[in-house]
């Protein structure tokens, strides 16, 4: 803060001819670096990433978008440390430690998949330190109690996104249809969500099965599905090992109409799944479509924005959903920032405690994915205007209307 630049920098003549003046304008300088709203400590912003393993697909593009993130927000410095969890629970719980004791972080984004998401809550609660993930599963934020009072979230809910496959199929005549997900924390509560609004359609769930991020096969899978005869099979899985269960289900004949979840909403599952890929759906986030979308539409020009700002940096046809989660995180916490500035210092617990308090208070904040409104039991604030229905044509997304 330019104003009281001059107490840190009294010169060597006025040392000397009085020091005892050059002494308390010193001890005021000191004293002003730790008023509230006159804070010169750097704001610190850990960042939790899966920018390697199966589950790179999804790290990468937030790790890309941080470096498009200001550097200064209310006039004050901020620092991004990113650290990598290589797709396990173990790791992202280790870095998460780290960014709290050792970074002393005042805010941490991540991690990008729902298992190493919920393993970091009770280091986070630990630590007082809010956290926006960047994963599905509604169990990161629900409900609301003494752990989940930190965390908080940008994609769209499992739950949200499961209504809305089920709707499509209820509309487009699915009376029965398959499941097939990953076998951890995503692929059991995406399971939940699908068996709860599929029973809402009146909809029969004729087959339940599980596969491992790592499997290179899952034909004996895909022949009890096919077995069952379903009209439809959703596959509930990220990144690009989500691409296995549809092409085979298409290399074994199946005809029936596919569904995926908003896990693969990036362009290297479109690459690793190719032709087989297409005629399949998925609820999605607004950005991958968003000059289809209507000129009215709540977040078509955050989208676009965000679009031409991350293409300028890595190319045409380069954007994903992921990175527009860490995006919206960024305006999450740029909004926060300046209200938890005014009630104390970065690097303190009562800076981290306001910038929870400020977060939770989020009301009518737009983003490229919808409009956000949080409340104390409410750590998303999205609604239904933040998904879209979705088809791949030729390793295209194409929208849906409804």
């Amino acid at each position: 803060m330019p104003r009281y630049g001059t107490f840190a920098s009294s010169t060597l003549q006025e040392r000397v001819s009085n020091p005892r003046a050059a002494g308390r304008r010193t001890m005021l300088a000191a004293t002003l670096s730790l008023l509230p709203g006159l804070a010169l400590a750097q704001v610190k912003i850990g960042l939790v990433l899966s920018l390697t393993g199966p589950a790179a697909s999804l790290g990468i593009p937030a790790r890309d978008t941080s470096t498009l993130f200001p550097k200064e927000v209310a006039g004050q410095k901020v620092e991004y440390i990113v650290l990598d969890d290589a797709s396990d629970t173990t790791q992202a719980v280790q870095d998460t430690k780290k960014l709290i004791s050792e970074n002393h972080v005042d805010a941490i984004i991540g991690s990008s998949i729902t298992p190493n998401s919920l393993a970091m809550i009770d280091v986070i609660a630990e630590g007082e330190t809010p956290a926006i993930s960047l994963a599905s599963s509604a169990k990161i934020i629900e409900p609301v109690d003494a752990k989940r009072h930190w965390m908080f979230k940008t994609p769209q809910t499992d739950a949200m996104m499961a209504s809305a496959i089920t709707e499509h199929a209820s509309q487009h005549g699915v009376k029965t249809l398959a499941y097939i997900g990953q076998a951890d924390a995503l692929g059991e509560t995406f399971y939940a969500e699908v068996a709860k609004f599929a029973q809402i359609h009146h909809i029969s769930v004729v087959a339940n099965e599980r596969f491992n991020r790592t499997d290179p096969s899952v034909t004996g899978q895909i022949l009890k599905i096919m077995a069952a005869n379903p009209d439809a099979v959703v596959v509930g899985a990220a990144g690009t090992p989500a691409a296995l269960p549809p092409k085979t289900l298409i290399s074994r004949g199946y005809k029936g109409k596919i569904y995926h979840n908003h896990g693969v909403g990036n362009n290297d599952f479109l690459r690793v799944c190719g032709a087989d890929c297409n005629g399949t759906f998925l609820p999605a986030s607004p950005v991958l479509v968003a000059s289809q979308l209507p000129a009215d539409y709540a977040s078509k020009r955050l989208a676009l924005d965000y679009n031409a700002r991350f293409e300028k940096l890595r190319g045409p046809g380069s954007v994903s959903a992921f990175g527009s989660y860490a995006w919206d995180a960024s305006m999450l916490l740029n909004n926060a920032i300046p209200v938890a500035l005014k009630a104390a210092a970065p690097g303190t617990v009562e800076f981290r405690r306001a910038l929870r308090d400020a977060l939770e208070a989020t009301r009518g904040l737009a983003d490229t994915n919808g409009v956000v409104n949080m409340s104390t039991t409410d750590h998303l604030g999205l609604d239904q205007r933040a998904r879209v229905m979705v088809e791949i044509r030729s390793a295209k997304w194409v929208y849906q209307p409804r």
